[in-house]
């Protein structure tokens, strides 16, 4: 059993006068903030006042990276040349490590979002264009991927550390993907199945898969989302349980190791 895990959430998302989630909220509840970067979301004024709050909170902070995607929201596929993807994921890390210098922070670890993290999971070609912006401009910024993931090897290859993620309102297949959004019981929305999910993969080393076999899962952080109804308290259980279970809540980054 791990005596520590990181909790993460993805932040600073709202855009101007539209509201996405509610970071004041979910900052107790995580040890990372992926913050959005301007890309699929996020104005600067807004990802300012998150990376204060993340200071305030004493929550590490990493650059969400994205496609340029704003309405939609990053979740749609894009097939962008290598050379492109690789200036638009550091053009993202250094607008973020600008704000966080000036909220008196600093970006730790770069976490893709929604379509471009699917799509590094296991495109290569595209996998490699984010490696080689991350360590064209900071070597030491630690990759969050999809856990069991061919990307996490990539990486670990091209020598970044690397930490890989569970979702907890997110139902496995037996092979250790994560069921189809498409499909439904993709989505998990009960607090409590959602915090004894994540203390089994804690306890265990996995979770019961959505046709009830035990699937071995390694990862050094858990994604909790905040943006949704109910959500919130999800997260919310997913800490009380693992604390009440002697886990400590602990950012990966602070520790500067890897998975």
């Amino acid at each position: 059993m791990k005596k520590q895990i990181d909790l993460n959430s993805d932040l600073g998302e709202s855009f101007g006068q539209w509201k996405m989630g509610n970071d004041a909220a979910i900052l107790p509840v995580v040890s990372s903030a992926n913050v959005a970067c301007g890309f699929h979301a996020g104005s600067p004024e807004g990802i300012l006042k998150t990376l204060k709050a993340a200071k305030e909170n004493g929550v590490t902070v990493g650059a969400h990276v994205g496609y340029p995607d704003l309405v939609g929201f990053g979740r749609r596929n894009m097939d962008i040349a290598p050379e492109e993807l690789t200036a638009d994921v550091i053009y993202q890390i250094g607008a973020l490590q600008g704000l966080a210098i000036a909220a008196g922070t600093q970006v730790l670890y770069v976490k893709p979002h929604g379509a471009l993290y699917n799509t590094i999971a296991h495109d290569k070609r595209q996998a490699m264009a984010v490696i080689n912006a991350i360590i064209t401009i900071d070597k030491k910024l630690t990759l969050v991927a999809l856990a069991g993931s061919p990307l996490i090897g990539w990486a670990k290859e091209n020598g970044l550390n690397v930490v890989a993620e569970a979702f907890a309102d997110r139902a496995y297949n037996s092979d250790g993907t994560l069921v189809s959004r498409q499909l439904s019981g993709s989505v998990l929305h009960d607090p409590q199945l959602v915090a004894q999910r994540m203390l089994q993969l804690v306890k265990e080393g996995g979770v019961t898969s959505i046709d009830g076999q035990f699937t071995p899962i390694d990862a050094g952080t858990i994604c909790v989302h905040g943006d949704s109804p109910g959500a919130l308290e999800m997260a919310q259980q997913v800490r009380h349980a693992l604390e009440s279970h002697g886990v400590e809540i602990y950012a990966f980054s602070n520790k500067g190791d890897g998975e």
